[in-house]
């Protein structure tokens, strides 16, 4: 009956909460006139394009709604059953697929991933865009890399092959060592999980997520139906970005969703609905310490002390910080004209999704968290979410 009513609700696009207020981490109050007020005017001085935010009291949505526009040219509306691309907030799906296969011994986090892989995984010619492992021919290294290592991005492995000079695949540093987001180990896990189940990544999905929870517009790959309810990414002047409709399934971030469906799976999973307390507890509790100046770029290879009072670490599949109300974890999304963000804290029982479609987006998502529910831990610096008024805020 619950499940029935918050789908109800989602659809006629707006949930609010019982008595008109939201709860923050600290405990303090604000109005959802005021949070709604906030954002329109966050997304009027930022100029961002369309907003999707859904807030979590007791770990259950009590505000999910939509802002702006799904199609600046055409002056679409941006509704919570619009289409986006997710970008990597698909990667958190994958981790708690990953999560119940680990405890249905299917997969263990520290056997070697080749070990799954009944023929010479560098000899092995794998379909789509740059994929395969043989320009690791000559580098054994490949042969120690394990799911705990792809899960908390310490394969050694670059973001994607293709961002490298040469446009080849190749380990940076010893497996294990460091922290180095990777969308080639998920990958990596992916192949290998195909390999232990005998289903791609598209019908495991559908099986352990998108059905069970009624994520009936959400994909790994892009369905015709998708066409008539489309949210495009934005550029700063909100003009659009060539729309990616995804034809193989990438745990790195293939994935579509909208704001109603991704709420579902949001709300299921920081209830820990189907894992078991010790496989909830392994996900979002620190497996290695982050000690870069920054997520990205030259600031990814520097060393820094930053984020040494949130001691910034990952998990399995997702982002942990300490705060004084417990530890939050968080995943992030990013591509051209797409900028998401997901925490929660669940000690408290607090979350928040925000999804925007413009490349102003992230301009926004320190002071929203603040305001919605007193998040000043997220660490904005190291995910370059520069705000709109970066002078007010050195």
């Amino acid at each position: 009956m619950k499940k029935t009513f918050i789908l109800a609700v989602l659809l006629w696009g707006f949930i609010v909460a019982n008595g008109q207020n939201l709860i923050r981490i600290d405990g303090s109050k604000i109005s959802v006139d005021s949070l709604v007020a906030k954002i329109d005017y966050l997304m009027k001085v930022a100029n961002v394009s369309g907003v999707g935010v859904s807030v979590f009291n007791e770990n259950k949505p009590v505000f999910s709604k939509t802002f702006g526009l799904a199609d600046v040219q055409n002056k679409t509306p941006f509704t919570p059953n619009t289409v986006l691309y997710a970008c990597s907030l698909a990667k958190n799906v994958f981790a708690y697929i990953v999560m119940q296969l680990v405890q249905e011994n299917k997969l263990d986090l520290d056997k070697p991933l080749v070990q799954y892989i009944n023929r010479l995984l560098v000899d092995i010619k794998i379909n789509g865009f740059r994929r395969g492992y043989q320009d690791l021919k000559n580098d054994k290294r490949i042969e120690k890399i394990t799911a705990r290592m792809c899960l908390t991005h310490s394969t050694g492995f670059p973001n994607w092959r293709w961002f490298e000079p040469d446009k080849k695949l190749k380990i940076k540093f010893e497996p294990g060592t460091r922290y180095s987001y990777s969308g080639e180990g998920l990958f990596m896990l992916q192949y290998a999980i195909e390999q232990i189940t005998g289903k791609g990544l598209e019908q495991l999905s559908r099986e352990r997520v998108f059905v069970p929870f009624g994520m009936t517009s959400t994909s790994q790959v892009w369905q015709s139906e998708f066409d008539a309810k489309i949210c495009y990414a934005h550029n700063a002047k909100g003009e659009p970005y060539e729309l990616m409709k995804w034809d193989e399934a990438s745990a790195g971030g293939s994935m579509s969703t909208t704001l109603a469906d991704f709420t579902k799976f949001y709300e299921a999973m920081i209830q820990g609905e189907g894992l078991s307390k010790k496989s909830f507890d392994d996900m979002t509790n620190p497996q290695i310490r982050i000690r870069s100046k920054q997520q990205f770029g030259p600031g990814s290879w520097v060393d820094s002390t930053d984020n040494d009072a949130i001691n910034l670490s990952y998990g399995l599949g997702v982002g942990v910080l300490k705060t004084p109300y417990g530890r939050a974890f968080f995943k992030e999304g990013h591509d051209d004209g797409m900028g998401h963000y997901t925490i929660s804290f669940p000690d408290q029982k607090i979350a928040m999704i925000i999804l925007t479609n413009n490349d102003n987006g992230e301009s926004i998502f320190k002071e929203l968290l603040e305001y919605a529910i007193g998040d000043v831990y997220t660490p904005w610096r190291w995910e370059n979410y520069i705000p709109y008024n970066a002078s007010a805020s050195k």
